[in-house]
């Protein structure tokens, strides 16, 4: 399974690289994991939210309340995808533990007629879904405790690999620096503290000095290390950042001579 996890991350990084979206398609607890990992990427990374996406068959509603007739309409799922006008810069990833809900294989074949790289993630061998995507990723968990609630092993499953996805992907994008999240938003007391924290240990400096270049890079944590490491402007270290690719490493070696 990990070298197909690695292929759809290549495929992820390769299309966000180039303007396109992460777009998540599920049902049920499916489609809540898709919208979970989405949600959290924004906070953690740092990126826009149009980034990452998720569909759930059922709508917003269906996060609070089941929809379980949502998932067996192609119409729907469709509709969704056609909503989101994916482009051949897009990659959608449908989320299914049996490989076979309606909703999101129709999805994923619009957004394939569309051009957008595809990839699978269900816990059947040989699925329908597997047919149409270019790449499919099989967590294979076996008989649930309560069978048929999937919500269970498949469930944590297909978390975890959903984690996976996002999180190498933004490593790859140069949101983490070492094994810090060096792109977050600082929007609450807590995350403003996880900053200074980062700024004090990568710079090895006083939390006063942390939190001075927390303000002075206008609550940007990336640029504060910039700054202090460099002894440099914020214009400066945001052009250097911006000409690395985002790349935190990369800024700071090219800024060494």
């Amino acid at each position: 399974m990990v070298p197909e996890i690695a292929k759809a991350v290549d495929i992820i990084v390769g299309k966000l690289s180039q303007g396109g979206r992460l777009i998540y398609f599920g049902a049920g607890t499916s489609g809540r994991l898709g919208v979970l990992d989405a949600t959290e990427c924004h906070p953690t990374f740092g990126v826009d939210r149009e980034l990452v996406q998720a569909c759930i068959a059922g709508g917003k509603e269906a996060m609070f309340v089941s929809f379980e007739n949502a998932e067996d309409s192609k119409e729907l799922g469709e509709q969704d995808a056609v909503k989101l006008k994916i482009t051949d810069k897009d990659v959608l990833v449908g989320i299914t533990a049996s490989g076979r809900t309606p909703y999101v294989i129709a999805a994923c074949e619009l957004a394939k007629k569309a051009g957008a790289a595809t990839v699978a993630l269900v816990n059947n061998f040989d699925s329908p879904l597997a047919s149409v995507c270019d790449v499919t990723i099989a967590p294979i968990v076996g008989a649930e405790a309560l069978t048929g609630s999937t919500r269970m092993k498949a469930g944590t499953a297909q978390k975890m690999v959903l984690n996976l996805l996002s999180t190498c992907t933004m490593v790859r994008l140069g949101k983490v620096y070492e094994n810090l999240m060096v792109d977050l938003k600082p929007t609450n007391e807590k995350l403003r503290e996880r900053a200074v924290s980062m700024i004090a240990l990568l710079c090895d400096v006083a939390r006063p000095i942390a939190e001075g270049a927390l303000v002075a890079s206008n609550g940007h944590a990336k640029t504060a290390v910039l700054m202090l490491k460099r002894k440099m402007g914020r214009v400066q270290a945001e052009e250097l950042i911006a000409k690395s690719g985002g790349s935190l490493r990369k800024a700071l070696v090219a800024s060494q001579n």
